[in-house]
């Protein structure tokens, strides 16, 4: 099927992701235990790990998948039992009662990333203005300390999901090193040590002999004595 293959390859390349922990459950395809660990050091929530399902249609990816936290977190955007108002998860096409757009809703050029990514982003930039949880939402707006205090609570309650022997990522351990930038200046320094732009051995040689292939002015000197001794010679005989 399309829908497995599809999934069969968004799930082998999350499972490289440091961000989120995947298996599937009961090796079904269709059904995968997510776990979203949040690394952002500005994130109220840095330093948990969600575990949540996800189920996935057999007409995936023109059908959104569900998704539910298995623990509720205390949030304007989740629901009780765990479930999420999310647009990317709603179906697709225009919603009047709700005023959602097409292009904020699901539809099937999305992947199972850009919905984990945008359950993280919620997390921190929740919608208030029709909110699921109706507490968390007030409390948000008018006690952001009393807040921030129910988040840190589900924070170390997460963190009671974390496998043995699993070690969590941090923001220092998944920042990239950024390479070496290359230096210009030693390989011109190279060059202009390796090239030789003066005369060669021979041309300093023949220099320092003063033989450049012409008779100097001595050298033609004495051959000119040499052939006046010559014609006097003649003459006398």
């Amino acid at each position: 099927m399309a829908a497995s293959k599809i999934l069969q390859n968004e799930y082998k390349a999350l499972s490289q992701e440091k961000w989120v922990n995947v298996e599937l459950n009961s090796d079904d395809i269709f059904n995968w235990n997510v776990a979203l660990i949040v690394i952002n050091p500005d994130s109220l929530y840095y330093g948990g790990y969600f575990k949540a399902k996800m189920n996935f249609p057999h007409n995936y990816p023109y059908t959104p998948p569900s998704f539910q936290f298995n623990r509720a977190l205390f949030h304007p955007n989740i629901y009780a039992d765990g479930k999420l108002c999310i647009s990317i998860l709603h179906a697709p096409g225009d919603d009047e009662m709700s005023g959602e757009s097409a292009g904020e809703r699901w539809s099937p050029a999305q992947r199972v990333e850009s919905i984990l990514l945008s359950i993280i982003s919620l997390l921190d930039d929740a919608e208030c203005s029709s909110p699921a949880n109706v507490d968390a939402g007030v409390m948000l707006r008018k006690d952001s300390g009393g807040f921030k205090k129910k988040v840190k609570a589900d924070v170390e309650k997460s963190k009671e999901d974390i496998p043995a022997g699993f070690v969590m990522p941090t923001h220092e351990s998944t920042a990239k090193i950024p390479e070496k930038p290359v230096d210009d200046r030693e390989f011109w320094v190279d060059s202009d040590e390796e090239d030789d732009f003066g005369g060669s051995d021979t041309d300093a040689e023949m220099t320092e002999d003063g033989d450049d292939g012409l008779p100097d002015d001595e050298d033609q000197e004495e051959g000119d004595d040499e052939d006046h001794e010559e014609n006097e010679n003649e003459e006398n005989l």
